[in-house]
């Protein structure tokens, strides 16, 4: 038997440490805004699209390009988690902490529906843990 990994083993794995490693050290009211803000996310992705969505969540959590609330807010923590699993993609070539400016000015088709995919694949997972283990 081998001991690779799958990348679903990484995405789980991820997700899990994003919901127990931050979302749970946040205040009651923002898990469960988080966890209602996650549940819908993949559907958001593929309703509006990823760079829509993105932009909607930067609106929510940030203000004067500053996060809100010191960053104890859903729409912050929700964006800035995907952005850190799409950076560890390495076939997108992501070097910049600010997701929503690649996807609008770096991204190609190619690289856009990548991205899309690897959102929606690591926020099916984050759902999955909110519904599981969020109030």
């Amino acid at each position: 038997m081998s001991n690779q990994r799958t990348l679903e083993q990484d995405r789980a794995t991820a997700a899990w440490k994003f919901i127990h490693d931050e979302v749970k050290k946040l205040p009651e009211s923002v898990q469960k805004e988080y966890g209602s803000l996650a549940k819908k996310a993949p559907a958001d992705i593929q309703t509006n699209g990823l760079g829509q969505t993105l932009a909607f969540w930067r609106a929510k959590g940030y203000e004067n390009s500053k996060p809100k609330d010191k960053g104890v807010n859903s729409h912050y923590q929700l964006l800035n988690q995907v952005t850190e699993w799409l950076r560890n993609i390495k076939a997108l070539h992501i070097e910049t902490d600010d997701l929503v400016d690649w996807v609008t000015t770096k991204a190609n088709v190619n690289d856009y529906r990548h991205a899309t995919t690897e959102a929606i694949s690591i926020l099916i997972w984050l759902k999955r843990f909110a519904e599981s283990d969020l109030p």
